[in-house]
């Protein structure tokens, strides 16, 4: 029988941007979510330098420091989830290699059009 992922997520450009960045769209609400991405993660050894707690709309950004380079993990309390890179596009496209191999993650994709001009 094969295992479902538990994390799902699109690898998709920002909204009328043409930087690409990662956005969990199910498994966020899952207690063991960031234990599970920075395993998933540990090949590029991904270590926290900082993080923001944004008050204003309940959300948790994490500034990430990597053998890829830098990157930052953002969570809010609606379980949206992200992790973005403006100047290190190379990083987000390694870390979607990585996890495109994990089993506990699945990438879904999605027609890039709907980004673009909004």
């Amino acid at each position: 029988m094969e295992k479902k992922s538990l994390y799902k997520y699109h690898y998709r450009p920002g909204y009328g941007s043409d930087k690409l960045l990662i956005e969990f769209v199910s498994g966020v609400e899952c207690d063991t979510f960031f234990s599970d991405l920075f395993d998933a993660l540990k090949a590029i050894r991904p270590n926290v330098i900082g993080m923001m707690d944004l008050w204003m709309n309940d959300e948790f950004v994490y500034e990430v420091d990597s053998d890829k380079g830098s990157f930052s993990v953002s969570k809010d309390i609606w379980d949206f989830a992200f992790i973005t890179s403006d100047r290190n596009q190379d990083c987000i496209s390694a870390i979607d290699q990585i996890l495109v191999g994990d089993v506990r993650f699945a990438r879904v994709e999605v027609d890039y059009g709907k980004y673009k001009g909004v």
